[in-house]
């Protein structure tokens, strides 16, 4: 089975063109990882269940309306937004990273994809101005919590996906970590929801990684 089934096997009704550009995604990230690593040399022979399936968990719990705004922070090389760009070619996405290099392959990586709904911005999101609020935040583990919720609070309309391992059971890393995130910014613990990814995908790799989402 070629790498690439594993995303056409979790998700059926994709179209010609988005099929063909999750097949793109294998060997654009193997050229520009050759030149600029932002994905580890071990990671880069299983993108596609390592990065492109962690990424798209997030669209098993949620359907972006089309005209959503998702702003994705500390993209790195494009993830999770790029593949979720792909599957909502009607959602517009904001990739952000305070690294350049890793944005300039996350805007090629766009480019050569053709997609239109993806802009890629080199700043951190703190220094963005907040007169725009985007509809979702999306994220995957690019810091402690209780650093992330401060940088996007007021950010959001809707709410907040972020991929984290970890255990979310009273007392385990996790759910103390989250604790103190929200005691800082006043988040109410109702508007938490935790979700397995190995209960939505059934791979090895999952196994302790989940999907925190916060609603606003």
């Amino acid at each position: 089975m070629r790498k690439e089934e594993i995303i056409f096997e979790e998700f059926g009704n994709l179209s010609e063109r988005q099929k063909e550009q999750i097949r793109m995604l294998g060997p654009l990230y193997e050229e520009w990882n050759s030149k600029i690593n932002v994905i580890s040399r071990k990671d880069i022979e299983e993108l596609y269940l390592h990065h492109v399936l962690h990424s798209l968990s997030i669209a098993k719990v949620v359907e972006f309306p089309s005209g959503a705004e998702i702003l994705d922070v500390g993209t790195g090389g494009g993830f999770p937004g790029i593949p979720l760009a792909i599957l909502f070619p009607e959602v517009n996405f904001t990739l952000v990273d305070s690294v350049g290099k890793k944005t300039k392959v996350a805007a090629a990586v766009a480019q050569a994809l053709g997609l239109e709904n993806v802009t890629v911005l080199n700043c951190r999101v703190e220094d963005m101005g907040r007169e725009k609020k985007f509809t979702y935040i999306v994220s995957r583990a690019v810091t402690d919590l209780s650093n992330f919720l401060p940088w996007v609070k007021g950010r959001y309309t809707h709410g907040i996906f972020y991929l984290k391992g970890g255990d979310l059971k009273r007392g385990g890393m996790l759910y103390n970590e989250i604790e103190t995130a929200i005691k800082k910014v006043g988040i109410q613990k109702e508007k938490l929801t935790g979700f397995n990814i190995e209960d939505i995908f059934h791979y090895d790799f999952f196994e302790g990684k989940k999907i925190i989402f916060f609603a606003n």
